[in-house]
């Protein structure tokens, strides 16, 4: 499975982002999705996942009611929209997938099996 992530940028605080994640693999549907960043200095850190579905959603505390994730299985894409963008969320975003018949909110990364190359999001003062 290829992960593809794109839509990352410069914007200012308050300001808004749409994450895409495009997936190669034909079984897109079978996966759960999560998304996660890794500032400089710092780990690498959940944001949000979603379950093969769509139905199910789970996020940190610190992007909650800011960030909505969603996905297309038609399309093989899974999406991360950001609002109110601040200064702390500044980091490389990476989109994951795993290999599972079940829900959960799947916080740690090394629970996923693929990795896309992730996108820089840079939030200004």
């Amino acid at each position: 499975v290829q992960l593809q992530a794109y839509g990352g940028g410069l914007v200012q605080a308050g300001g808004s982002l749409k994450l895409s994640c495009a997936a190669s693999a034909p079984t897109f549907s079978t996966y759960v999705m999560g998304w996660f960043r890794q500032a400089p200095g710092k780990e690498r850190e959940f944001v949000a996942g979603i379950s093969r579905t769509g139905g199910r959603t789970a996020y940190a505390d610190s992007v909650k009611a800011r960030f909505t994730i969603s996905r297309d299985n038609a399309k093989n894409t899974v999406y991360l929209q950001m609002n109110s963008l601040k200064p702390e969320d500044t980091a490389v975003y990476y989109c994951a997938a795993k290999i599972t018949n079940s829900w959960s909110p799947f916080t740690v990364s090394y629970a996923y099996d693929y990795w896309g190359q992730g996108t820089q999001v840079t939030v200004s003062s």
